[in-house]
């Protein structure tokens, strides 16, 4: 394209060359744009990275970078915050936001002596943590780095159109220079301007920049795409892999389903539902789990503390061999 402008302006042909630069700038702007609109959508997704940890040091909880942590260091996660490092719990209860990880929308539970991943999120528990793993080799660090590097692992169209463009372009130069010159040569009473004017145009219409770029920025786009989703694609190989596809199988909760639960039917015995379900939510007040959560949306009242005289909360509690 540099070639074919530079010539036209050499041989006065000003409104071509300004008309090849003009269209080679349009395309160059829609890349960008494509390139700008997936990168963002990876971005936002990946909104996993801690901005710092709680370390327990000497007594006193110091917020420092979560490159800086030793393994081996105690951490607090307070509610909200996001798990900074991969660690094991020493202290505390409480439910966590894995979805960024796993998808899965339901808190998971963790206690004492429970492995706890980085990038998720403490909802309502204080977490005091020993690190397992420093923070380039945690669980974060690693999705992160195979999402930022997911442009390195090509599909099979990707490297044949890398190693295609390799020597078609200065194929197709040699011959437009060939085409400049030859034949003025041979031919008797041929113009070179017009011979050179026929070789730049035949440099335009033989670029390949819309095959060479096309393949790539179309990868590229649906792993932004899919980010946008809320899916994860580590590389175009594994989308190439992903469009051969015949038979998909979910896991429902996360994936089709939000995991978000609603009362829908109350069967209640000698009161009306609506004194049922009063002591229902007052007993599950103090509780953050999923269903406690729908038996309070349910009630949509608001709840007297007062008329609660005592609350224990036994997570995974069995009865006859299943959950209550």
């Amino acid at each position: 394209m540099a070639i074919a402008t530079i010539g036209a302006f050499t041989i006065g042909e000003f409104p071509e060359a300004v008309a090849v630069m003009l269209f080679y700038q349009i395309g160059e702007l829609f890349q960008s744009y494509a390139v700008d609109k997936s990168r963002k959508s990876i971005s936002s997704l990946m909104d996993l990275r801690p901005d710092y940890a709680n370390v327990k040091r000497n007594d006193k909880i110091e917020k420092v970078d979560p490159n800086d942590v030793k393994l081996g260091e105690i951490i607090v996660v307070k509610p909200g915050e996001k798990v900074p490092l991969d660690g094991i719990v020493l202290e505390g209860t409480s439910n966590l936001d894995t979805k960024a990880l796993t998808g899965e929308s339901v808190p998971k539970r963790v206690e004492s002596s429970c492995e706890v991943l980085s990038g998720c999120i403490n909802q309502d528990g204080l977490l005091t943590i020993k690190v397992t793993k420093e923070f380039g080799e945690s669980t974060v660090s690693k999705i992160l780095d195979l999402v930022e590097n997911a442009s390195s692992k090509k599909s099979k169209q990707e490297n044949f159109i890398s190693k295609f463009a390799k020597y078609y372009t200065p194929v197709v130069v040699i011959i437009a220079v060939i085409l400049a010159i030859i034949p003025p040569v041979i031919f008797k009473n041929a113009s070179f301007i017009d011979w050179l004017y026929r070789a730049l145009t035949f440099l335009v219409v033989s670029c390949p920049c819309a095959l060479v770029i096309s393949i790539p920025l179309g990868f590229f786009g649906g792993i932004g795409g899919s980010a946008k989703k809320g899916i994860l694609v580590k590389g175009s190989n594994y989308l190439e892999v992903l469009s051969k596809a015949e038979v998909f199988v979910f896991d429902k909760t996360g994936t089709l389903t939000e995991g978000v639960f609603e009362v829908q039917k109350i069967n209640q015995v000698g009161m009306s539902k609506e004194e049922f379900l009063k002591i229902v939510a007052h007993a599950e007040y103090y509780s953050n789990h999923p269903i406690s959560t729908s038996l309070k949306n349910a009630y949509n009242k608001k709840i007297d503390e007062n008329l609660i005289k005592e609350a224990k909360e036994l997570s995974g509690l069995r009865y006859n061999g299943k959950s209550r």
